[in-house]
């Protein structure tokens, strides 16, 4: 069976768990060198011993994805380690249900800092080194938060709103690069970030009424979306929104 992923290095931003701690693990059995990415290194640093006790290629590092400095040394570690970077993950994000008027100036800046600025920086310092690699592809996680609106934070649907219009300049700036940017945007999926809304059986039921597939999303269906997205099946696709919501935003 052919590895989707052989020969890509990755780095992935959250990688500490959750979704980012899953795709890792993926995106390694799919022959990729991945870089784990977080504020909890040593999450990362047992997922990384996971992964190469299994004969994949993984390492950890710390990385506040607001500090420039951190960015600058990541992408060093990335070349460093394995070469090159191939594929860049923009997963790392906090959330909020704050109510606009119920919001601090603190509190929204928190959340741009980590959401958008951190795509930002990213992005900005991801872009050499994938040009010195021959190109490569940025996924951005965004949501259905960045699409339409709800009841929750107007700080959280801020950043994801921006997030899916910067990927698309990106794009387009960068395709002359070789360099594809797309932006992921999964609705309800069974995540710490959502525990709260899931924890019991009558959230839970509320929440998959608004679904028309009539469930809450997994991990693995955005893993394997961004997998996609990551492997060169999708060369010809940059631009472009990813949603993973099981048809709640077609309504």
């Amino acid at each position: 069976m052919v590895e989707r992923l052989n020969n890509k290095t990755i780095l992935i931003t959250g990688a500490a768990n959750g979704q980012g701690e899953y795709e890792s693990k993926l995106f390694a059995q799919e022959g990729a060198s991945i870089i784990l990415c977080d504020i909890d290194l040593e999450r990362c640093e047992h997922t990384a011993g996971i992964i190469n006790s299994l004969g994949g290629k993984a390492i950890s590092c710390l990385l506040d994805v607001s500090k420039e400095s951190d960015w600058v040394s990541a992408i060093e570690m990335s070349f460093e380690t394995f070469g090159s970077l191939n594929v860049l993950v923009n997963n790392a994000g906090i959330y909020s249900r704050t109510p606009i008027v119920k919001s601090s100036l603190k509190e929204f800046q928190k959340i741009l800092n980590v959401n958008l600025k951190g795509v930002f920086l990213g992005t900005k310092h991801s872009i050499p080194a994938m040009i010195k690699s021959g190109g490569g592809s940025i996924i951005n996680i965004s949501s259905t938060a960045g699409i339409v609106g709800n009841t929750g934070s107007g700080a959280y649907g801020a950043s994801k709103g921006a997030v899916r219009s910067f990927t698309k300049y990106t794009a387009i700036q960068h395709a002359k690069d070789n360099i594809r940017a797309n932006s992921v945007h999964p609705g309800p999926i069974d995540t710490e970030m959502i525990s709260e809304n899931l924890s019991s059986s009558e959230g839970r039921a509320l929440s998959e009424s608004k679904i028309p597939l009539g469930r809450i999303g997994s991990i693995e269906d955005v893993a394997l979306g961004v997998l996609f997205l990551a492997s060169d099946e999708s060369s010809f696709v940059t631009g472009a929104e990813l949603v993973i919501d099981g048809g709640l935003t077609a309504h």
